[in-house]
């Protein structure tokens, strides 16, 4: 039985982060994942490039029960702390739309930089091992295949149920259960869109196609760019509010954002009379599009036949378009998972159980949730952080 300060189980951003803080503080950890690699799912975020963190990070880019809670561990560890460790590493980077920050050549680059962390902070590994049981007496004892390991302090940093092809499983959530904390109720988040029946068949013929819009649902709007698949709607816009989407709930799509439809209209009518609504429309949008909301939605004709009335019945069918998702394509192709360990249930200082004395819970596997573009990557590096200086 080999013994340790600190047993972090999961490989990824937050536990790695959590591993070096620890590591640093002259602790003995030992982090353990069943993957055969660590960062698995660093290596393929951003398309492979990482977007690792977003300059524009605030606690209202977060999904969570508890509104504040995040807002400790973020302002204890910002996007720059974590930029200054990606510059001490040499590792370039770019900054695109809306404070996104990508690595300038791989994904690769952060899981190597974050791993000789670990190595100068005297971090063990223990790659491809499974967890058997966990328990505890006076100290926590996980029974894995690789044998026996004790610890004074225990961190679930496992991530949640987003894509299980990449190993991804409910193991963090087991745990909480396991230790009688609660788990709020999870679901898909940024994900994809599915259609089914008449819907999903007369949109299929616009698989290809993006265009930027704006997407609301629930009191919640992003203005993004969409993309019509075979199945569905997805695109960032989409995936944006897929995290406040649920079951039943209709989708708002603003085909025109920032556009005065009212307004443009009544001027094409008076400078073109004779052009048809259908030739008009395909100058703001793409032609396949207006095809079909031309069969579906709005009635073609020629702009002097239009009167006021119906200019504002265009306007609403155009900035109030009403989709009805059958539902999303689950956690197969979800970026993250909404919800998890109930964060009234653990220190915002600290990350620890506030009913398990030594267990704590950071990254995914926590209800905080981040919006597209690279903020589940700073609250990983900001829970990990926070955790690493306690545990």
């Amino acid at each position: 039985m080999k013994n340790y300060d600190v047993i972090i189980v999961g490989a990824g951003a937050a536990g790695l982060m959590c591993a070096i803080e620890a590591g640093k503080r002259g602790r003995a950890v030992l982090v353990i994942d069943h993957a055969e690699k660590a960062g698995k799912k660093i290596l393929i975020s951003g398309g492979g490039r990482c977007n690792f963190t977003n300059l524009h990070t605030e606690p209202t880019n977060y999904i969570c029960n508890n509104s504040r809670f995040a807002i400790s561990a973020l302002s204890r560890y910002t996007p720059y702390d974590f930029l200054a460790l990606v510059e001490k590493h040499a590792i370039a980077w770019e900054e695109r739309n809306h404070g996104e920050l990508f690595c300038v050549e791989s994904a690769g680059q952060i899981v190597a930089m974050l791993l000789a962390e670990c190595e100068s902070a005297g971090v063990s590994l223990q790659l491809n091992c499974t967890i058997q049981a966990v328990s505890k007496n006076d100290q926590f004892q996980l029974e894995t295949e690789r044998g026996m390991f004790r610890a004074d302090s225990l961190v679930i940093a496992s991530g949640s149920r987003s894509i299980p092809k990449m190993g991804a499983t409910g193991f963090g959530h087991q745990i909480a259960n396991q230790f009688g904390l609660n788990v709020t109720e999870l679901k898909a988040g940024l994900v994809p869109f599915r259609l089914t029946g008449g819907e999903q068949e007369r949109l299929r013929a616009l698989a290809g196609i993006s265009l930027d819009v704006s997407v609301s649902c629930n009191g919640h709007s992003f203005r993004e760019q969409m993309l019509f698949t075979h199945r569905g709607i997805s695109g960032p816009a989409v995936l944006q509010v897929s995290s406040y989407w649920g079951e039943g709930d209709t989708v708002s799509i603003d085909l025109l954002p920032g556009t005065d439809g009212f307004s443009w209209l009544s001027r094409m009518r008076e400078e073109r009379p004779g052009a048809a609504l259908r030739t008009v429309l395909a100058e703001r949008l793409p032609k396949r599009l207006v095809q079909y909301l031309c069969e579906s939605l709005i009635r073609d004709q020629t702009l002097r036949r239009l009167s006021d009335t119906e200019i504002e019945t265009v306007e609403e069918s155009l900035h109030n378009w009403q989709l009805k998702p059958a539902g999303t394509e689950g956690y197969r192709t979800a970026e993250v998972t909404v919800g998890g360990v109930d964060s009234n249930e653990l220190s915002s200082k600290t990350m620890e159980s506030k009913k398990v004395e030594g267990l704590y819970f950071i990254g995914e596997v926590v209800d905080v949730t981040g919006h597209l573009g690279g903020f589940n990557f700073q609250w990983a590096w900001a829970s990990g952080y926070a955790a690493g200086q306690f545990v």
